[in-house]
């Protein structure tokens, strides 16, 4: 009786967890973007360089993508040492998986403050 609960329970909320992570993507990346837009010139270009490195080597120690070309975005959160605490991701594709997960614990340029939210953006030119 108590597993037929806990299945039923489980199938009823499987689509508010999966609204929830949307949210809270949603949410991470306006952060993300009002964060970003308060830097200084210079500190967004060494945060920006910062991530170009960190994005380089997560998709590199991913599988190259071919036909996984989507683009995605990850959104990161950042503590006072620059240290990447959290991640959410918006896109599905085994390489934007991979990528989350690589950059999840990097060390980016120490923001002026935390928490600090910042994106990742990746996009396939043909």
């Amino acid at each position: 009786m108590i597993r037929h609960l806990l299945l039923a329970f489980g199938l009823c909320c499987a689509p508010a967890a999966h609204a929830q992570a949307t949210l809270d993507y949603t949410q991470a990346k306006q952060r993300a973007d009002a964060d970003e837009a308060a830097l200084a010139p210079e500190q967004a270009a060494s945060l920006r360089d910062a991530q170009a490195v960190a994005l380089d080597a997560g998709v590199s120690a991913c599988a190259t993508p071919t036909a996984d070309t989507s683009p995605f975005v990850v959104v990161a959160e950042l503590d006072a040492t620059g240290k990447v605490v959290r991640t959410w991701r918006e896109g599905t594709t085994p390489l934007a998986i991979c990528v989350q997960k690589q950059i999840a614990g990097k060390t980016l340029s120490a923001p002026r403050r935390a928490p600090f939210f910042t994106s990742f953006e990746l996009s396939f030119t043909p």
